[in-house]
């Protein structure tokens, strides 16, 4: 039996982001536990030209939610891209989440040739399959991983099974 639409974007995409969610959730016990300034840690970057932890977060809801709205056309919300603490942060990823459950296999499914065809960077014409496989996941994860990342880069206690979410 083929995977369909579905199955590849709104449970792999609800995955990550309680992943990222978990992940958060131990960066701010570090903060607490070690007394550490909690705006160093949603700022912090791994190198000086890329995004922050915050941004990471954001990307990773923002790739979510219009990779599932450029595949079914159900409107995602919009954000403002303006959080700054880790309650903020975990308010996004539960409202990425709420509209990501809100779209049905029915929505889904049968757009894998789909037209997308995005307005920024230059990329090619996508067919729904193509975009998915060849862009919108492979999106999804690098900020997934990077959060990972930078956390771990920060200190927080976390590896290779708090990725995967098998903690």
């Amino acid at each position: 039996m083929a995977l369909s639409m579905y199955e590849l974007t709104v449970p792999v995409f609800v995955r990550g982001l309680k992943v990222v969610s978990a992940l958060l959730k131990k960066a701010e016990a570090h903060v607490e536990q070690h007394g550490s300034v909690p705006d160093a840690l949603i700022s912090a970057r791994l190198a000086d030209d890329m995004l922050p932890l915050s941004a990471q977060v954001q990307r990773a809801s923002d790739t979510s939610k219009m990779a599932v709205e450029r595949l079914s056309g159900v409107a995602a919300p919009k954000f403002e891209d303006n959080e700054t603490s880790f309650d903020q942060l975990q308010q996004r990823i539960a409202n990425t989440i709420a509209y990501l459950e809100s779209v049905t296999a029915a929505q889904l499914d049968g757009n894998e040739e789909r037209a997308i065809n995005l307005n920024f960077g230059g990329f090619p014409a996508f067919t729904g399959q193509s975009y998915l496989l060849t862009f919108a996941l492979p999106n999804f994860f690098f900020h997934v991983t990077t959060a990972h990342d930078i956390l771990r880069n920060q200190g927080v206690a976390i590896g290779k099974r708090d990725y995967l979410g098998y903690v």
